[in-house]
């Protein structure tokens, strides 16, 4: 009874914490076996306890089948009250509210659209708005949590920004010529920011046409992040394997980027003709 009723207090991520504490205890399971049957590491299962990781659809799946409760989806169902509360899609929950906001620093590769945390709200609206099966209500609480997501650029202490972004991408029409030429502009006056650094990539580049993703250098010793595009669900881990593929794509892609004043110059240009 007071267990119920301790799980009755709190954030869906609490709940979800304690759930996993109380299981793996109760099975006398360690932090590290439970860690191995999910293929991450120890410091996830200690985050996942503790609250300050939400849970990603893998984790909840597999932690019903290793304490059996796969059929009635204890874990799932927990998860699902998790992302239900956020603006977004539910696997972006944990990369846009747990890592980028403590990352030290952000390396991002856009092939198709500008980055979200350098979209303009007329840019991110038009964007959201083709989202299949999106309600307007949806898709106004996604531009507000996208937007959001700028704040870290405005901190005292914001973290190192490295973007890059394909070419064609200031071509892609997005919204009409005011809203492109309007985002433009805003690439411009971020480039201006100390800790922003954009750089073109040349459009031949084929080693980042597999999609977008980003690169998270956490504090305090934690294992890099990656977030990874899909037209589906995307992607966040920490695990080293993915992290490893996703730092040679990287470093595959920069080797075809423009430096970044001749970018700058390429963005003006760009402007220009949708004026």
């Amino acid at each position: 009874m007071d267990n119920e009723r301790s799980l009755a207090t709190g954030s869906p991520r609490v709940r979800f914490g304690m759930e996993l504490r109380r299981l793996r205890e109760a099975s006398e399971l360690s932090q590290y076996a439970i860690a191995a049957r999910l293929g991450c590491t120890q410091a996830h299962i200690s985050r996942l306890e503790l609250a300050k990781r939400t849970p990603s659809k893998s984790d909840a799946e597999r932690l019903d089948r290793i304490f059996g409760s796969t059929e009635k989806q204890h874990f799932v169902g927990l998860r699902q009250r998790i992302v239900s509360q956020s603006g977004g899609p539910g696997w972006f929950v944990s990369w846009a509210e747990e890592i980028e906001p403590r990352a030290l620093v952000l390396r991002s590769w856009d092939p198709l659209l500008v980055p979200g945390l350098l979209q303009t709200e007329s840019y991110a609206r038009e964007v959201l708005s083709k989202e299949p099966r999106t309600t307007s209500q949806q898709i106004e609480e996604r531009v507000r949590s996208r937007i959001r997501r700028r704040g870290i650029i405005d901190r005292n202490d914001p973290p190192l920004l490295l973007f890059l972004l394909d070419a064609c991408v200031l071509r892609r029409e997005v919204g009409g010529r005011e809203v492109m030429m309007e985002q433009l502009d805003y690439l411009l006056q971020f480039g201006q920011h100390p800790t922003v650094f954009l750089q073109l990539v040349d459009p031949r580049c084929l080693a980042g046409l597999s999609g977008g993703f980003m690169i998270a250098e956490m504090p305090d010793g934690e294992p890099d992040t990656i977030h990874a595009d899909s037209s589906a669900e995307g992607q966040v881990s920490d695990r080293p394997d993915l992290a490893v593929s996703m730092w040679d794509r990287y470093e595959a892609i920069r080797l075809w980027a423009y430096p970044e004043q001749v970018s700058t110059q390429m963005i003006k240009e760009a402007r220009q003709e949708w004026t």
